[in-house]
């Protein structure tokens, strides 16, 4: 149906040209019909007559035609797509925003050329070469100067991801901190303002963890999922699948920075070895192990508390007991207190990479 209707419009285009062309031949100056055709009629019917056989001929002419120019169409049309689809994106718009700039301006300049050239033919000409020419020329020149366009095209593009939710960044979560699931607690409380960006790559990962033969892992795959699937429906930020890669990196750390700068965004982590690599090139991170020990209750040397003694510490006669949010507690000559609750004294709180640690020193037993 739909090569029907292109046939048909082709044919009613050809008509309407062929009896154009007739009518600006027969209102040429210096041209007589009755020359070459005589016919019993008056002239302004011959004319008529002349003028519909042209369009009815030149139709005809491209009705038989038109299944072949259609089928060289669709093989243009196909090739031209197998071609575009091969460049990046980036550089397909480029191309298009310099072709765009070549017919500006050459339609400024064939507008100049119509006063200066007095003959309408020689115009249209002159008018086809510079469209063809400046709009090829626009493409090289704006491929050629691809770097700065790609880079208006990533200020524009940060400054819509980072312009909205009040100039919050956004966030790209990587895959522990998604498997950790405390991201979509914090999410909860308000805390972590704009978009989350889960990019592919790290989908990709968290599904191939997933389907891991390893049950553990495959334990992991699935909680990270179902966080995923959490965020996306529990919380009020806007959650972004972002299918950018970067195929010349192979580690997905390198990505993850990679297109935390690009989007003038922030990396979301728990990884400490991903933190300081972050803090190289620049990115900034929001890490979720910081923030948890940074809202862990203080305790000041020589407040009390009751700890029950779980276990044996590294050092010699050390006991190890812990608060509830994780916190460890070394306790001095605690090593023959073990499964007791007592009550102890703090002497000092240290603060290390891997959390926070409190030494006490053991006051009474009280069970």
């Amino acid at each position: 149906m739909f090569k029907k209707l292109i046939r048909l419009l082709l044919t009613l285009a050809a008509m309407s040209t062929g009896a154009a062309i007739a009518n600006s031949m027969v209102g040429a100056e210096g041209f007589d019909l009755t020359r070459f055709i005589k016919l019993p009629f008056g002239e302004m019917i011959t004319e008529f007559i002349f003028i519909v056989l042209c369009g009815l001929i030149l139709g005809l002419i491209i009705f038989i035609l038109s299944p072949f120019l259609i089928r060289q169409g669709e093989r243009l049309a196909k090739y031209i797509e197998r071609e575009i689809t091969k460049l990046p994106a980036e550089q397909v718009i480029v191309g298009f925003l310099g072709l765009i700039s070549g017919f500006l301006v050459a339609f400024i300049i064939s507008g100049l050329t119509q006063n200066l050239i007095p003959m309408e033919i020689i115009n249209n000409a002159v008018s086809v070469v510079l469209y063809l020419f400046l709009g090829y020329l626009g493409v090289r020149v704006a491929l050629g100067s691809k770097l700065d366009f790609t880079r208006i095209i990533e200020s524009f593009s940060k400054l819509t991801l980072s312009g909205r939710n009040d100039g919050a960044k956004p966030k790209v979560l990587d895959t522990s901190v998604i498997i950790d699931g405390r991201i979509l607690d914090i999410c909860k409380t308000k805390f972590i303002e704009g978009k989350l960006i889960v990019p592919e790559f790290v989908l990709k990962e968290l599904r191939h963890i997933a389907d891991s033969s390893d049950a553990l892992k495959r334990k992991r795959g699935r909680r990270g999922l179902d966080v995923l699937n959490k965020l996306q429906n529990e919380i009020d930020n806007e959650v972004i699948i972002d299918s950018t890669d970067f195929k010349d990196v192979g580690e997905v750390d390198i990505k993850l920075l990679k297109l935390a700068e690009k989007l003038n965004g922030m990396v979301a982590t728990h990884d400490y070895n991903l933190n300081k690599v972050a803090v190289l090139h620049g990115v900034d991170v929001l890490n979720i192990n910081e923030l948890a020990n940074a809202v862990k209750p203080i305790v000041l040397p020589g407040e009390e508390m009751i700890v029950n003694v779980v276990k044996e510490g590294k050092e010699n006669n050390q006991g190890l007991a812990y608060l509830d949010d994780g916190t460890m507690i070394v306790i001095e000559n605690g090593k023959d207190l073990i499964g007791k609750t007592i009550s102890v004294e703090v002497t000092t709180a240290l603060q290390t990479a891997a959390g926070k640690m409190i030494f006490v020193k053991p006051k009474k037993v009280i069970s």
